[in-house]
């Protein structure tokens, strides 16, 4: 049985990023530590209820994430709180990979102290560019020489595994623009780099406008899709000279420093989420808690259930998941493998996806070695239309 991750949402941020399409709200910080008595709340009555033994058993707990929204604007108590409701549950071997999402803003001396102390031994970093003109359009909180101030004081603070988001595609950016952002972060050398290219969507403020045909958030000045991927592929170019691993489509790592934690999401292994919005798998089924975290905390503290999904995943999706999940990894997947565990009860389905496969290859777009299958380098950047035309 593999060991769980534990992901913690915390959905709150200071403002809302134009690009962010995500569930979370800027509230009062008087709600911050009502929201984090009941993730507590929510973490010992999921064990006290007999899920760690019994049918199904989740392992020990081996990485930790807090995510979301912006956990660092948490007060470090209120974070450690919930850290140490976990505590019991760790694996005997070794403290977890605790990874907690930081905005460079909110990072001092003593946050980062209390947060090593706390337990966190990875950050985080929400940089997303080094261009205080990128990064006013984005509506983001912090300048460039935040940056470089948050990681010299995380770096003090002993916290040595640190990660560093950028994102491809934001208002403003040009080749110049983001050739220097790759050469600010490369100075910094993180142990660990996201590149992300900008989706446009209805669900963000950019988004909609931009598909709208307007103007506000700097729509007009977004990048074209030729030049994002075009950003995409400079930076695996350079971050791979400068000997960070591509081991995920948009995850870069130094030797030995990839993301235990998100490793489970993409060879689905079982995890666990707590918090407003929070998703959970334990290899059979999936569920998701309540996205209001007003409606959350409410639940929690009248003993009511948050779960608004529940969904039982059929040996089809599985294998779909299989694909399209393992896919994104630079190491792609076994067939074999595959086939051991699906060809008894889906092998039509194993056969038309192999004979779709074929057609990938022939079209360029994925490579096959023996039986390991894994997308082309060169076509990173259409990954989705690759799973679409693979999966149908």
């Amino acid at each position: 049985m593999n060991n769980v991750g534990v992901y913690i949402q915390v959905p709150f941020c200071q403002t809302k990023c134009t690009y962010c399409n995500f569930h979370t709200g800027v509230v009062s910080p008087k709600r911050y530590a009502p929201y984090a008595a009941a993730v507590r709340r929510e973490i010992e009555s999921f064990f006290e209820d007999g899920h760690s033994t019994g049918e199904t058993f989740y392992g020990c707990i081996d990485t930790v994430y807090f995510g979301g929204g912006t956990p660092s604007l948490l007060e470090a108590a209120e974070l450690r709180g919930m850290l140490e409701s976990l505590r019991p549950r760790f694996a005997a071997a070794s403290e977890p990979e605790a990874t907690l999402e930081a905005d460079p803003e909110t990072i001092h001396s003593a946050k980062a102290a209390a947060w090593r102390e706390a337990g966190f031994n990875r950050i985080s970093l929400g940089a997303q560019s080094f261009n205080d003109r990128e990064l006013r359009a984005a509506g983001r909180m912090h300048r460039r020489a935040d940056i470089f101030a948050a990681v010299r004081t995380l770096r003090e603070a002993g916290l040595e595994n640190v990660s560093i988001d950028l994102i491809a595609g934001l208002p403003h950016q040009t080749r110049d623009t983001w050739g220097e952002s790759l050469s600010e972060l490369l100075e910094i050398r993180p142990e660990h780099v996201s590149v992300y290219m900008l989706e446009i969507d209805e669900g963000s403020r950019l988004g909609r406008e931009s598909l709208e045909g307007g103007s506000r958030y700097s729509a007009g000045a977004l990048p074209d899709d030729d030049a994002t991927a075009e950003f995409y592929e400079s930076a695996r170019t350079r971050l791979a000279q400068g000997g960070y691993e591509h081991y995920e489509i948009s995850n870069f790592a130094l030797p030995g420093k990839r993301s235990r934690h998100n490793l489970k999401y993409w060879r689905r292994e079982p995890y666990l989420g707590f918090g407003a919005g929070a998703h959970s798998f334990d290899g059979i089924t999936r569920w998701a808690n309540l996205h209001d975290a007003a409606r959350y905390v409410a639940g929690i503290e009248q003993g009511i259930s948050t779960r608004e999904q529940v969904e039982t995943v059929t040996r089809t999706q599985a294998l779909e998941e299989e694909f399209f999940l393992g896919l994104r990894l630079l190491d792609g997947i076994d067939l074999d493998k595959i086939e051991r565990n699906y060809a008894n009860d889906l092998g039509a389905q194993l056969g038309a996806l192999r004979k779709r496969l074929s057609g990938l290859r022939d079209q360029g777009l994925v490579e096959m070695d023996g039986p390991r299958v894994r997308l082309a380098p060169g076509r990173l950047t259409v990954s989705n239309e690759v799973f679409t035309e693979l999966i149908g």
